[in-house]
């Protein structure tokens, strides 16, 4: 369970002391650092399109689609079909397909703007789940996408990151080379996976369950309370890590936002359930609303994946499994041709028969726990007009998205934005009868006090931001208190490039926020509020330096590694410091 590892215990200094040049401004042709406002004017709504056969249906018009947004009609004002890796010319303005009984005609032939003419990269971001996942289990499915590496085109890149319920590992930056990425892959099969853990847990819980239901020695039923019933407890427990590690797949999706261009993330997944008390009591239980579950815990995930422009490829890493081995409530008692269920009950069938479709498994005995943990892969693959990849087709984790991303169309709009946090719903139709689209399902509406919210987070938890300004740290000597806790001394460098200094009563004002994190091994974190940080000077800070801030800490617990970011709200930007901690 988590605990309080960290508190401030008092921000002690600070001056202008200038101390050694940060690294060099970012080039012009470099992408935006991490932290800068994501400024989103345009909505990308990439849409696959099939016949009843299944076949990718090429040659389509603007016109040949209706975008809606909330129930309404909006206007296409970029279209572009990428065929085969490259995006087409435009197309020349022609009759569109005759509309179907009822529906009303398109509109007026209208000049619209899209991609480039040629190669068309993808951006894959692979987020391996190391905290849920098993070692073998999850090492079958990344020797596959070593082996697929060779499939990647010239102007793909990858990246990837893992998460072990603690912090998230940077592995490889975008990159095309097929050696520096396979050495990727590699490192990511060397980390140690906590899987097992998860399982004890499960183990242990159903262990507590039998043992509530005994007697005492007068044959008095033990009854716990509800706030104290073993299946409570452990429902508790498994929101809290499912949403650790929702909250690190976004904060991967938030550090590598700045590529423009087919973005996707390879979610692997040791297995998060859809609806934790179905999976806890094996979908015997009445249901009742006692813990966040479903759309309330992977919501944001899809949320954040239609804001950044990422299409989800879900991978279950344990796939379908013997009955009883990957569940801890035993067999499915519904029939062996049950099919794998989305969004915690509803089934799912073959659509279009590409990679990953979810379609019933016949002669094969599914588990409930297996069906929720299926279902939230099912849901984050609709949701962002994704596919989820299950059983047999997780070995398909990069070639299936590759070839599934190949050949699609791009519409796109300019909402108008009100930076209200709301999230609108989005629905693409083909005007054709007979044809079917697959597309992202809604846009959110992102306010700046959100924006910053998310990317301060993603930083605390990735440490090492790609493209993020690093700044100094030095630890004092730790010393003991007589609670046990430890003080700790910090000092900081504070870079000057980041600050946005206004003069106020003839000093030179920067107002900025400083946020620290902590972590130990087994998962357990804890992120300090907002400290805010004035800085003062009689004359302007030299451009290029640091300015020296010393702070303490008072650490509780086991924690072993230390985050800090500081933000200014007027320029936008973050710079990051990470560090090791010992112990006295």
């Amino acid at each position: 369970m988590r605990r309080t590892l960290l508190c401030m215990a008092a921000a002690l200094a600070a001056s202008s002391l200038t101390l050694s040049p940060i690294p060099k401004a970012q080039a012009a042709d470099e992408p935006p650092l991490f932290g800068e406002s994501i400024d989103v004017r345009v909505v990308n709504v990439e849409a696959v399109v099939t016949d009843r056969s299944g076949k990718r249906v090429t040659g389509l018009k603007p016109g040949d689609f209706r975008l809606r947004v909330d129930g309404k009609d909006v206007p296409i004002e970029y279209f572009t079909e990428v065929h085969d890796g490259n995006a087409l010319p435009p197309p020349a303005e022609s009759a569109a397909a005759t509309p179907a009984k009822g529906e009303p005609a398109p509109p007026a032939a209208a000049a619209v703007q899209g991609l480039t003419e040629g190669p068309v990269g993808t951006y894959y971001l692979v987020f391996v789940d190391d905290f849920f996942s098993i070692a073998a289990q999850r090492n079958a499915v990344l020797i596959a996408m070593k082996k697929d590496l060779a499939r990647l085109g010239p102007n793909d890149r990858m990246a990837i990151v893992a998460y072990d319920g603690g912090r998230l590992a940077l592995l490889s930056n975008w990159s095309g080379s097929q050696a520096d990425l396979a050495a990727a892959l590699d490192a990511a099969m060397a980390r140690k996976s906590r899987g097992f853990d998860r399982r004890t847990e499960g183990t242990g819980y159903a262990n507590d369950k039998v043992f509530s239901s005994q007697s005492v020695g007068d044959n008095t039923p033990l009854t716990p309370t509800s706030e104290t019933a073993p299946s409570l407890l452990y429902e508790k427990l498994l929101v809290r890590q499912v949403q650790g590690d929702v909250q690190a797949a976004v904060s991967a999706m938030r550090a590598f936002a700045a590529p423009h261009g087919r973005k996707v993330m390879l979610l692997l997944s040791g297995g998060w359930p859809f609806s934790i008390q179905s999976y806890v009591d094996g979908g015997t239980g009445l249901p009742q609303k006692q813990v966040p579950e479903g759309e309330e815990i992977f919501g944001p995930l899809a949320k954040a994946a239609n804001l950044l422009g990422y299409t989800l490829y879900p991978v279950d890493l344990p796939g379908l499994q013997p009955s009883g081995l990957a569940d801890i409530n035993g067999p499915n008692p519904a029939s062996p041709t049950a099919p794998v269920l989305a969004r915690g009950g509803s089934s799912v069938t073959a659509d279009d028969s590409g990679p990953g479709a979810a379609a019933s498994i016949p002669n094969v005995s599914t588990t409930i726990g297996q069906q929720e943990t299926q279902g939230s892969l099912t849901y984050l693959a609709q949701e962002t007009g994704g596919r989820a990849l299950i059983n047999s087709n997780r070995l398909l984790a990069l070639s299936g998205p590759q070839e599934d991303t190949r050949s699609f169309y791009q519409l796109g709009f300019s909402p108008s934005w009100q930076r209200n946090d709301k999230s609108h719903q989005i629905k693409v139709e083909a005007r054709q009868a007979g044809l079917k689209v697959r597309s992202r399902t809604g846009f959110l509406d992102l306010s700046r006090k959100a924006e910053v919210s998310m990317a301060v987070e993603s930083a605390l938890l990735l440490g090492s931001p790609p493209g993020g300004l690093q700044m100094p740290i030095k630890l004092g000597t730790p010393t003991r208190s007589r609670g046990g806790d430890t003080e700790l001394p910090i000092t900081l460098g504070l870079p000057v490039s980041i600050m946005t200094v206004v003069p106020v009563d003839g000093k030179y004002v920067a107002q900025l926020e400083l946020r620290f994190a902590a972590s130990d091994d087994l998962g357990n974190d804890s992120v300090v509020p907002v400290v805010p940080v004035t800085l003062k000077s009689d004359h302007p800070p030299t451009p290029g330096r640091l300015v020296r801030y010393d702070t303490k800490l008072t650490l509780r617990g086991k924690a072993n590694h230390l985050v800090a970011a500081i933000y200014d709200p007027l320029s936008g930007k973050i710079a990051t410091a990470e560090t090791d901690l010992k112990r006295p």
